[in-house]
């Protein structure tokens, strides 16, 4: 049997974690890299408009058959179907939330006013905003030690730091071993995450059912299913993976629970909802009704009091 090509991004970071992943499918597996949109254009992810840029041409691979399997940072996937591609697996999710990797060890408490902070994402903008408006928001983009060194400096020699801090997603520091470069965790209640952050997300095409098999043992209902939950609030509100939109749900404690907040990109204002539904069992079929229940209930609250408006 010939190897399972796997495509992937060529960053850095997506090499580690589809190489992570792949180990684990059934068979020889041949890593494959892929050059998307995103990786090419500069542009901030709020001009690109997010949806699909790091997605499309892995996509596109995918069903030309120069891949058998797309492995995607969750985050970055769509919420409408591919047509002719399943979503075969959704990876056990790592520690969603974002890090704070600041100059000098610095907390986010005891980032100097009007310390600059740089981050490529519309909802840590406004987050940030919220949390402290004299804070001054720096648009960045690039790989993770590209934005690590514009607040700590190169990795050797500490110099060339413009910024004070960024923030990025623990989950990348991790898979990357740079979790010591975070000098602070940003806590879910005041800092909820990107509707999938930290899961990863595996597609085959719709009719290739070796792929299926070679990947199923992977996937992870209660991550597929909270991610889902997260992903149901992203398409009910029609809004892109840059919109200023945080979603994040969990399984625990015999229920799934989902916060989703909504901000204005300037921080002067955020809407929330927060459901909880109470699970009979773990079945798929259970986690599928639950994701769509609280998800339902989640876009109608913020519907109602304006989300639409305030994150056009």
């Amino acid at each position: 049997m010939s190897a399972l090509k796997v495509g992937t991004r060529g960053s850095a970071l997506a090499l580690a974690q589809t190489k992570a992943l792949a180990a684990r499918f059934a068979g020889e597996v041949e890593i494959v890299e892929i050059t998307t949109k995103g990786d090419t254009d500069r542009s901030s992810l709020s001009q690109l408009g997010g949806t699909g840029v790091f997605v499309s041409a892995l996509r596109d691979a995918l069903l030309d058959g120069t891949v058998d399997v797309a492995v995607h940072s969750m985050k970055d996937l769509p919420t409408a179907a591919a047509p002719g591609i399943e979503l075969a697996a959704v990876a056990k999710r790592e520690d969603s939330r974002d890090a704070l990797c600041a100059r000098d060890g610095l907390r986010f408490a005891d980032l100097p006013e009007g310390a600059k902070v740089g981050t490529g994402s519309p909802r840590r903008a406004a987050q940030l905003r919220v949390a402290r408006p004299d804070l001054e928001i720096v648009d960045i983009r690039g790989n993770v030690p590209t934005r690590l060194a514009r607040a700590q400096g190169d990795s050797e020699t500490g110099e060339g730091a413009d910024l004070d801090a960024v923030v990025l997603a623990l989950a990348g520091l991790k898979r990357l071993g740079l979790e010591a470069a975070a000098t602070d965790i940003l806590e879910l209640i005041d800092f909820p995450t990107a509707p999938g952050q930290g899961a990863l997300a595996v597609e085959v095409r719709a009719d290739d059912a070796p792929a299926r098999k070679a990947v199923a043992k992977t996937d992870h209902a209660p991550s597929r299913f909270a991610a889902d939950a997260e992903r149901r609030v992203l398409a009910g509100l029609e809004a892109g993976c840059a919109a200023p939109l945080a979603a994040h749900a969990e399984v625990a404690d015999g229920m799934l629970f989902l916060t989703a907040v909504a901000y204005a990109t300037d921080g002067s204002k955020k809407l929330t909802a927060s459901h909880a539904y109470t699970l009979d069992s773990t079945s798929v079929a259970e986690l599928a009704a639950a994701a769509a229940d609280v998800a339902e209930r989640a876009v109608g609250e913020l519907m109602d009091a304006g989300a639409a408006a305030l994150i056009a």
